[in-house]
């Protein structure tokens, strides 16, 4: 929700609009239910202030900043920000899990712009070869992407390893496309490998948050911004995060490309089933 995109953010705002974010962070509904003259005093700092932290987030000021945190208050289920216990019954766990992946994908519904999912399916469109990367978990998302986009008949691969993946990078070129993935955005070989891609012309579309080392190496960011600091069990959440802007990509681009195409992935899904219902005679 938008409060974790505020702590994400912490260390790139400057030190007047810490103070602002510190004060929201700490008391939300206050914040909702005050003005902008009561949080900028409960802040220490002016009213301009807190419309820089507003616009800083992407926001065109206070009242739009307000309705989204309000927006995102009254959506959060219970069982948010509680962690797994070793004394959660089974439905404790169900409602736990659940409702924390429930409210990241409510949060990236409501905070995912539609722009850059334009731009990166325009870069996607034209690419004469896509390759995704990715590294632990993120590498898992990458493997994902290269199953649901192969079927699209642009050469398609992912690698997850990063000797792999450098290498790989440093043979693109223009007219090129790689998905860069990563729930941190700071992995120095993922970095190292998107930037070989870069200088050698190829497009760069980045999964990632926002002011991180690999987004900024982004042609087009896709910024999913996800709090990790809380339990070892969020990555799992977050990730569902990811695989549905994968799903979002991969079906806009079958879209874009035309009915021709969709019949094509229908074949291609046709042979399939005719190839499983084979193969369960075989072994029958």
């Amino acid at each position: 929700m938008l409060l974790d995109s505020i702590r994400t953010q912490l260390d790139s705002l400057s030190k007047s609009e810490r103070k602002v974010a510190l004060a929201v962070l700490d008391n939300p509904s206050r914040t909702v239910s005050s003005n902008i003259t009561a949080l900028a005093k409960s802040a220490q700092v002016s009213e301009p202030t807190v419309v820089r932290f507003c616009r800083t987030l992407g926001y065109d000021g206070w009242h739009e900043f307000k309705l989204k945190l309000a927006q995102g208050l009254a959506l959060a289920l219970p069982g948010l920000n509680e962690a797994p216990s070793q004394d959660d019954l089974a439905s404790d766990l169900v409602n736990k899990i659940c409702s924390r992946s429930i409210n990241t994908l409510l949060d990236l519904r409501n905070n995912l712009h539609h722009e850059p999912v334009q731009a990166a399916l325009d870069i996607l469109s034209r690419a004469k070869k896509i390759e995704f990367y990715g590294q632990g978990t993120s590498g898992i998302v990458a493997a994902d992407a290269q199953h649901k986009f192969f079927r699209s008949g642009v050469p398609t691969v992912a690698y997850s390893d990063p000797a792999i993946h450098s290498i790989a990078a440093a043979l693109l070129k223009k007219g090129d496309c790689v998905v860069a993935i990563s729930q941190r955005g700071n992995s120095p070989a993922l970095v190292r490998s998107v930037q070989l891609a870069r200088d050698g012309g190829a497009d760069i579309i980045v999964l990632a948050p926002s002011g991180t080392p690999l987004a900024d190496l982004a042609h087009v960011l896709i910024p999913i911004d996800l709090i990790f600091n809380t339990d070892p069990y969020t990555p799992i959440s977050a990730r569902l995060a990811y695989l549905v802007v994968i799903d979002v990509l991969a079906v806009g681009l079958a879209l874009q490309r035309g009915p021709e195409f969709r019949r094509q992935m229908q074949n291609a899904q046709k042979a399939l089933q005719e190839f499983e219902v084979q193969f369960d005679s075989f072994i029958g």
